[in-house]
């Protein structure tokens, strides 16, 4: 049974309770902990263990129901808005035009659900198991059981290959490494082994703990289980990020702002003209029908679905770039974005460590090549050579591809290792010269890798006796070593050759590589064969440099953000060496990196400082990642947040839009994110950067055209109103133009291609409204001259034909506004610039539009329906000369602003720039 121990919770803690620092126990203190021994837990103990503290598994996140999911898509003011216009519609008789506000409403809300269910079915399917089985020893024997099965003191037995399945200590270690990169950042794997540490001691630090969902990359251990489920450092970052709250979008703000001042407007305007109605001693009821005109005429009823589906294509657009929205506001989110705090391992870089140059006494040698193909050359001063015919880099070669465990192969999803990332790099670099371990001869004895030795050997049986190779640290190699390889000569190693070795090796490392030294020994006949007896006199062959290479994309990437106004802030729990030498690879600028110790020795105003010009942290923790959030957060910055690893799931979901990986990524980030990308690819979020920006254009320009639209209508009623004409719109009418003349453009104008300044821009202000005071007055301006031309067409026939007067009325507003929706083509150029034929849906659009108005003038069911008459073609004429000016109006004001020098000023998302 577990034993209680009084200065410590007992095991495992109730949630919430505090844990005691395992890793600075002895093993005798952790069994007596943990109730535990050599031989596991009796079958009997640990089945009421599993009963009493439940199964090792992490607590998810209810995924929300197709009810809730649905019902979410009411949320929008505008929304709102429109059912408050339906019901009253249906109070004052008006059903047909209830009926069709809600018909709206309810495909609005289809679309956007049906959005939203496919994107998270999409995650569902990227989901693995994180662990499925694992072998422990429980009453002496060994047995494989389900992962979830496992409970605190369980003796687990730990392979190569294998995930880890709860926190362990450990117990037993073998050459023992590993990779921890999905939990602290950290791309180089740890060695483990048995013993005690310091308190504190950092996670990333801690080399006789192994950690859940951490993977073995090398050597074969023990280690009992101190935490599972929720309590390991895995769960805690778990639950850490399901209590971060969502984020808001900034589009979402905007359309709620908007949302709410259209229908203040829409009230008091009502209430304005049925008093003015009433003064003028109209009917109450026909009061009720104009006000009900002018609510449905402020109120863009197609906008929400307008928007909805923008949103829509949009993903499918950004699926076509790698990048998986799991949200609709999110895509468009992201073209506002000012800052992207990305991690370095797998998203910058390719999470491949290669050998990229190796130096050894006779040369010095450049090696290409990406990722673990075993394609490349050797090149000295930029020329390839053979490097076989070097016999000092052979022998180096050699020697590291058989002092190694690591192996290389081809699967279908590219060429993969089996072992560390630096021992499968070694072996990589040999295959590139043709080396292989086929006809390596019989090894006899190993002495392994473990952090303290920092060195790895192992004995083979050659024909002219055995050879100890050995690789590891070149500055222990060369402590050990008393003569160095030159050519073919063996040659003895000064004291001033050490020195100029060790200066190498210091350049080598202060680029940012990882540094690893090779030797060897052919040993005398009957030497005992022991650590200290083997690894001593040694012959040094020279040293590697081997790195986790940037992706070819990311430096491209980075300047496009750059040229974008996107800062680009590298957050890795990588060594602060390192993670600056591959900013600067890439060419992100930073004055050098601040650690997580930095972090937490500035305050908040200094560290909001030090980000304007430090782009990489280093060493940092999940608490960390959001701490640097909430500070950029309170400068107005809108923050994507890229990352792969459970240590990054509360930054992805504290961030505007969280970017997962959707290859590398754990569950819990990709749960946790707003977007995923598919390829793993820094630079598709670029892409889908330029993706957001053309989507938030477009809803600018087609929110714009509604609203001109809209005000062209309320100008029309008010105007006709104020001259005591009759009702020149009724309600149905009105709805017909917001709903399917205007629906049908404005979903075509969402489909206009990306501007070519799109990505020289500086990223829009969030708080910024979508109708900007000089957007406002182009608006009014157009939606005036809609509005009064309406006007002018209706009071020259309703004297003499009512019903054929209000029919030019409505399809003159009509052809009007097909005109203006041209206006917002671009809010720049021209027609000529843009090109009139770029964006052909639109003109279908249009001949849409005029041929759907077309049947409701002529078709007698129709005209019942919407009150219309037939028009001669001299009628249509005479429509469309009235609207040209209204289109040529719009090109010559672009026209002159271009003469200028400058755009529309407020009608883009951000100030055009000249990129660096």
């Amino acid at each position: 049974m577990i034993v209680p121990n009084r200065d410590r919770r007992e095991v495992p803690p109730a949630e919430g309770r505090p844990q005691p620092d395992w890793y600075s126990l002895s093993l005798d203190e952790v069994e007596r902990e943990l109730g535990t021994g050599p031989s596991g837990l009796p079958a009997e103990e640990a089945a009421g263990r599993l009963e009493r503290y439940g199964k090792n598994v992490l607590r998810e996140e209810a995924r929300e129901t197709r009810l809730q999911v649905f019902l979410r898509q009411f949320k929008s003011v505008l929304i709102v808005i429109l059912i408050v216009a339906a019901g009253v519609s249906f109070f004052v008789g008006a059903y047909l035009d209830a009926v069709a506000i809600l018909i709206i409403v309810v495909l609005n809300a289809i679309l956007g659900f049906s959005q939203e269910w496919q994107a998270g079915e999409a995650i569902e399917a990227l989901k693995k198991m994180l662990v499925q089985r694992a072998v422990v020893i429980r009453g002496g024997g060994q047995q494989e059981i389900d992962a979830s099965e496992i409970v605190p003191g369980d003796l687990v037995v730990l392979e190569m290959g294998e995930r880890v399945p709860a926190d362990l200590f450990i117990v037993e270690a073998t050459s023992l490494e590993v990779d921890e990169a999905s939990l602290t950042g950290e791309s180089s794997p740890v060695d483990k082994a048995p013993g005690s540490l310091p308190s504190p001691t950092s996670l990333a630090e801690r080399s006789n703990m192994a950690f859940a969902g951490t993977t073995v990359v090398n050597g074969r251990g023990r280690g009992v289980v101190v935490a599972t489920g929720m309590q390991t450092e895995f769960g805690m970052i778990a639950g850490l990020s399901q209590r971060v709250g969502d984020e808001t979008t900034p589009l979402s703000r905007q359309m709620d702002r908007l949302g709410r001042d259209l229908g203040l407007i829409a009230i008091g305007i009502a209430v304005v003209a049925v008093a003015v109605g009433l003064l003028q001693q109209r009917e109450l009821l026909e009061m009720f029908l104009i006000g009900v005109s002018l609510a449905v005429a402020v109120i863009p009823e197609g906008l929400p679905a307008v928007v909805t589906l923008t949103l829509a294509l949009g993903i499918k657009s950004m699926m076509r770039r790698n990048c998986l929205i799991r949200h609709l506001p999110a895509s468009e989110t992201l073209g506002a974005v000012s800052v992207i705090c990305t991690d370095k391992t797998g998203t910058l870089t390719r999470n491949e460590m290669a050998v990229v140059r190796v130096k050894t006494p006779e040369c010095e040698v450049t090696v290409t090549g990406a990722g673990y193909a075993p394609e490349g050359e050797f090149l000295v001063a930029g020329n390839p050579i053979d490097p076989l015919a070097k016999p000092g880099l052979a022998r180096f070669l050699r020697t590291v591809l058989l002092c190694n465990h690591a192996t290389v192969s081809l699967t279908e999803g590219g060429w993969r290792i089996l072992g560390t990332p630096t021992e499968g790099a070694l072996v990589v670099a040999a295959a590139k010269a043709g080396l292989s371990r086929e006809d390596a001869p019989e090894a006899v004895r190993e002495f392994s890798f473990n952090s303290t030795r920092k060195r790895m050997t192992i004995i083979y049986r050659e024909e002219e006796g055995d050879v100890a190779y050995v690789k590891g640290a070149p500055e222990v190699l060369l402590a050990r070593s008393s003569r160095l390889l030159r050519g073919d000569s063996v040659v003895v190693l000064t004291d001033d050759l050490r020195d100029e070795i060790l200066a190498e090796i210091a350049e080598y490392a202060s680029g940012g590589l990882r540094v690893l030294g090779a030797a060897y020994r052919p040993l005398p006949e009957g030497l005992l064969l022991t650590e200290e007896t083997v690894e001593e006199d040694l012959i040094f062959l020279g040293f590697a440099g081997i790195l986790d290479p940037p992706r070819p994309e990311a430096a491209e990437a980075i300047r496009l953000c750059r040229s974008a106004g996107i800062d680009v802030i590298m957050i890795t729990g990588d060594n602060p060496l390192t993670a600056y030498a591959i900013a600067q690879n890439l060419g992100l600028s930073s004055e050098g990196a601040l650690t997580g110790a930095d972090l937490e020795a500035l305050g908040d105003d200094e560290l909001a400082s030090r980000l304007r010009t430090t782009k990489v942290l280093s060493r940092v923790t999940a608490e960390h990642k959001l701490r640097v959030i909430d500070i950029l957060a309170r400068e107005r910055a809108v923050i994507a947040m890229t990352g792969d690893g459970v240590n990054d799931a509360p930054a992805l979901k504290k961030a505007s839009i969280g970017i997962a990986m959707g290859i590398k990524g754990t569950d819990v980030a990709r749960e946790s994110s707003d977007m995923v990308l598919v390829d793993d690819n820094f630079a598709s979020i670029v892409a889908g950067v330029e993706e957001g920006r053309r989507e938030y254009d477009n809803i600018a320009r087609f929110t714009r055209y509604l609203l001109s639209s809209n005000i062209g209508e309320l100008v029309a009623i008010v105007g006709g109103l104020l001259l005591g004409l009759p009702l020149i719109l009724i309600p149905i009418q009105i709805l017909w133009i917001n709903l399917i003349t205007d629906g049908v453009t404005a979903i075509a104008l969402g489909l206009e291609p990306a501007e070519q300044d799109v990505m020289q821009r500086r990223p829009r202000d969030p708080g910024e409204s979508i109708l900007t005071k000089n957007a406002y007055l182009v608006v009014l301006i157009l939606g005036a001259w809609l509005g009064l031309l309406t006007i002018y067409v209706f009071s020259g026939l309703y004297e003499v034909d009512l019903d054929r007067a209000r029919t030019m009325a409505f399809t003159g507003l009509i052809i009007f506004e097909l005109y203006n929706v041209l206006n917002f083509r671009s809010f720049r150029f021209p027609l000529h610039r843009i090109g009139f034929f770029s964006n052909p849906t639109l003109l279908l659009a249009i001949l849409g539009s005029l041929a759907l108005q077309a049947l409701v003038v002529y078709v007698p069911i129709l005209q019942t329906v919407l009150g219309t008459a037939p028009l001669t073609l001299g009628d249509w004429g005479l429509l469309a000369l009235l609207g040209l000016p209204v289109l040529l109006a719009g090109e010559v004001y672009k026209i002159l602003l271009l003469r200028a020098g400058r755009g529309v000023e407020g009608s883009g998302p951000g100030d055009v720039r000249v990129p660096d």
